[in-house]
């Protein structure tokens, strides 16, 4: 069975899938660009990320990176790069970073929500032992630390802890009309 949605991508769901499957789909999408695949419990994910879904990924990052530079934190964007664990689960986070030194796991990874909720999504991470992970659903920021093996949502950035959430989420909203003054009124917070 698969589903199909058209909002901000298209995302299709292969159910009942081995790691196998996974892998064979993962080497012949292999230099295949705007495809994302996922796995986790037997469901493959096929992900073709629209343009709304980028432009959020995009200006979140941004912002991200802005706040790092001001601030003089040392980070090594990873972008969406994949992130797994041997036959159990395999994702890419729409941005992702490392934070004072390069790392195998990212220290935050950041999805943006449009196909499915990020619930299903943390479980995943849970797996890979993120350290911190935030998603983006609905023009709100949900985060959440990693804290004896599971997920506990938290209010405020660990890895960021002077980054004010509520300036960064009222810039993402404000950039869907004007990036410029959004980047301005981040910069001025800062």
């Amino acid at each position: 069975m698969t589903v199909v949605v058209k909002n901000a991508g298209q995302c299709t769901i292969y159910y009942d899938r081995t790691w196998t499957h996974f892998k064979l789909m993962q080497q012949s999408l292999e230099g295949v660009s705007g495809v994302r695949l996922s796995y986790f419990k037997g469901e493959i994910e096929l992900f073709m990320p629209g343009r709304e879904h980028e432009f959020f990924s995009r200006i979140i990052g941004f912002l991200i990176m802005l706040f790092c530079v001001d601030r003089g934190i040392r980070f090594f964007p990873t972008g969406s790069m994949r992130q797994e664990k041997e036959g159990e689960c395999a994702l890419e986070a729409d941005e992702s970073y490392c934070i004072g030194d390069r790392k195998t796991t990212p220290d935050l990874s950041i999805a943006i929500i449009f196909t499915s909720g990020s619930a299903a999504k943390l479980a995943q991470y849970q797996v890979l032992e993120v350290p911190e992970v935030w998603f983006w659903e609905d023009g709100v920021f949900s985060l959440y630390c990693f804290v004896n093996g599971r997920y506990q949502q938290i209010s405020r950035s660990q890895i960021f802890e002077n980054l004010d959430i509520d300036l960064l989420t009222r810039c993402v909203l404000m950039a869907a009309t004007n990036e410029l003054d959004a980047i301005a009124t981040f910069r001025q917070g800062l």
